[in-house]
C-alpha cells in the first residue's frame, strides 16, 4: 500500500514531476520556422530581353498598350518559359487608321480583357524568323497565339509574307536571344473582341478598324501622293525634329544605329578620343582617364570594337570614388583592366531607356565585357542605382557623353562583382572567435516542480533538482 504525504500519494507526486519534466524539455526545444526558408525575390529580366527592347524600340504605341494592359508580368513569365515572335504594328496603324470609338473601348477599365486579348493575339509562344515562313506553294502554316487564338503565316505569289491579313513590312526588325519582333503594316483583331465591341454597341455590322478613304492629293504638283517607304532601323528621321517631338515624355529613345560589320565604317578611334576628352572637359574623371589611356590599353581595344560595328556603354566613377580603391586592389597583375571591364556594358544605354527599364521590371541585368559577371541596376530615390549593399553606386553624372555609338554615365562608386565581395567578407571573417559557454537555465515549471518537492524533502531524490 503507498504511502502518504500530506493525502497525496508517491506515485501521484512522481507522475506528476515526471509530467513538469516532459514539458519543461518540450518548451527546451528551439522552435520551427513556419514560413520555411524560401524568400520572395523577384525574378531579374535581362537587359537583354525582347521585352525591353519592346519598349526600347520605335512600336511606342504598343508598347504604351502593353503597359496600360498590365501584361509585362505575363509576357515575363512567357519568356522565362521559351522564345516568343511579336506582331508589332506601327505607330500609324494605332494612331490614324483605328476608330476612335474602337480604341475608347480598348482603354476603358471595364474592357481590359479584351485588350488583354488583343494584345496576346500578337504574340506566339515560339520563335519565327522571316525565314520559317512557307512557301507560296505551300499551304499557310498555322500557330497558336498566347490568348490560345491561332494565326496564319501565308506568302502569296508575288512574294508578299502575311500574317492573318496583315502584311510584313520589316521582317526580323529586332532580333534578340528570346524572341524577335516583326513588323506589321496593321493591326490584328481577334473574333472575340470584334464580337464584343458590336455587342457593346449593339451593332454586328460595323468594323473596328475604318476603311481605307480615298486617295489623297498633293497640292503641288496636283498628283496622287504616294505612299512612303517603310523607313528602316537606323537611318535618318524623315520629319524634321519639331514635327517628330511628341507633346508628352516618350517612353525611351530611339534605338541606335546597326552595327556596321567588318567594313569599318565606324571611326572607332576617333570616337574614343572624343569621349575621353570630354570627360577631363567635364571635370571630375581624370582618373577614368588616365587608366584608359596610360595605365591600360582599353582605350584603343574600344576604338577597335567601336570601329567594328559594337555599341558600348560606360558606367565612370568619378574621381572621388577613384581615390578609395587600395593599392592591393590595383598591384595585382590585371586588376585594373577587370576593374574597368565590369564597368563597360556591350549594349548602348542611356540615362533614360536605363531608368525606363528600371522602373518597368524593378531588376535589370546588364552584360558587362567581365564574362560572366552582370551588374544589376534598379530603382532607387528617383535614379538609378547599380549593385547592392556598400558597394552600389548611383547614376550620379547622366548622360556625359552619347553619340549613338558609345554612351558615358557617371556614377559614384566603384562596382566590383558579387562574388568578389563574398571572398572578401569570409576572408574578414576567419579570426579565432572565443565560444562563450553559458549553463543551461531550467524552465519556471521546472523550479516550481523542485520547489513543491524541496517543501516535502523530495528533492534530493532527482539529479535536476540538485
Amino acid at each position: 500500500m503507498d504511502s502518504h504525504i500530506y493525502g497525496v500519494s508517491k506515485k501521484t507526486l512522481f507522475l506528476f514531476t515526471l509530467l513538469c519534466l516532459s514539458v519543461s524539455s518540450i518548451s527546451a526545444l528551439p522552435h520551427q520556422n513556419k514560413a520555411g526558408n524560401s524568400t520572395g525575390t523577384g525574378q531579374m529580366i535581362n537587359s537583354n530581353s525582347v521585352l525591353v527592347a519592346l519598349l526600347d524600340s520605335h512600336y511606342t504605341e504598343l508598347a504604351e498598350l502593353v503597359e496600360k494592359a498590365l501584361l509585362l508580368q505575363t509576357l515575363e513569365e512567357a519568356v522565362g518559359k521559351h522564345n516568343i515572335t511579336i506582331f508589332a504594328p506601327r505607330n500609324e496603324a494605332l494612331e490614324r487608321q483605328l476608330d476612335p470609338e474602337f480604341k475608347r473601348f480598348l482603354l476603358e477599365p471595364g474592357n481590359l480583357k479584351s485588350l488583354q486579348t488583343l494584345l496576346l493575339f500578337h504574340i506566339i509562344p515560339q520563335r519565327v524568323g522571316s525565314n520559317d515562313w512557307p512557301g507560296h506553294k505551300s499551304n499557310p502554316s498555322r500557330h497558336t497565339t498566347l490568348c490560345n487564338d491561332h494565326q496564319h503565316l501565308i506568302t502569296q505569289n508575288s512574294g508578299k509574307k502575311l500574317v492573318g491579313s496583315a502584311e510584313l513590312t520589316r521582317p526580323d526588325d529586332v532580333i534578340r536571344p528570346d524572341g524577335v519582333i516583326h513588323g506589321i503594316e496593321r493591326l490584328l483583331i481577334p473574333q472575340s473582341v470584334q464580337e464584343d465591341f458590336n455587342r457593346r454597341r449593339n451593332l454586328r455590322s460595323i468594323s473596328a478598324v475604318l476603311p481605307e478613304g480615298a486617295p489623297e492629293v498633293d497640292p503641288r504638283t496636283h498628283r496622287l501622293k504616294k505612299p512612303e517607304p517603310p523607313v528602316r532601323a537606323g537611318s535618318p528621321p524623315v520629319l524634321p525634329i519639331y514635327d517628330a517631338m511628341s507633346p508628352g515624355p516618350s517612353l525611351a529613345p530611339a534605338p541606335a544605329p546597326g552595327p556596321g560589320g567588318p567594313h569599318h565604317h565606324f571611326d572607332g578611334e576617333s570616337q574614343v578620343k572624343d569621349f575621353i576628352q570630354t570627360l577631363l572637359l567635364y571635370g571630375g574623371y581624370n582618373e577614368m582617364a588616365d587608366i584608359l589611356v596610360n595605365l591600360t590599353s582599353l582605350a584603343t581595344e574600344m576604338g577597335r570594337l567601336v570601329s567594328e560595328g559594337y555599341v558600348l556603354t560606360v558606367l565612370a566613377p568619378n574621381d572621388e570614388a577613384m581615390a578609395k580603391l587600395t593599392t592591393d586592389q590595383l598591384s595585382e597583375p590585371g586588376a585594373p583592366e577587370q576593374i574597368i571591364y565590369y564597368h563597360i556594358i556591350p549594349e548602348y544605354q542611356t540615362e533614360e531607356s536605363m531608368y525606363n527599364a528600371v522602373r518597368r521590371f524593378g531588376k535589370i541585368g546588364y552584360d558587362t565585357l567581365r564574362l560572366p559577371h552582370k551588374v544589376v541596376a534598379q530603382e532607387a530615390d528617383g535614379s538609378v542605382k547599380f549593385g547592392s549593399g556598400d558597394g552600389s553606386a548611383y547614376l550620379f553624372d547622366p548622360d556625359i557623353y552619347t553619340d549613338g555609338r558609345i554612351s558615358v554615365q557617371g556614377i559614384d562608386g566603384v562596382l566590383f562583382p558579387e562574388v568578389e565581395k563574398e571572398s572578401t567578407s569570409v576572408k574578414k571573417s576567419v579570426s579565432p572567435v572565443k565560444v562563450a559557454t553559458t549553463n543551461p537555465r531550467r524552465g519556471k515549471l521546472m523550479e516550481v516542480a523542485c520547489r513543491m518537492l524541496g517543501t516535502l524533502g523530495q528533492d534530493s531524490r532527482f539529479t535536476t533538482c540538485q
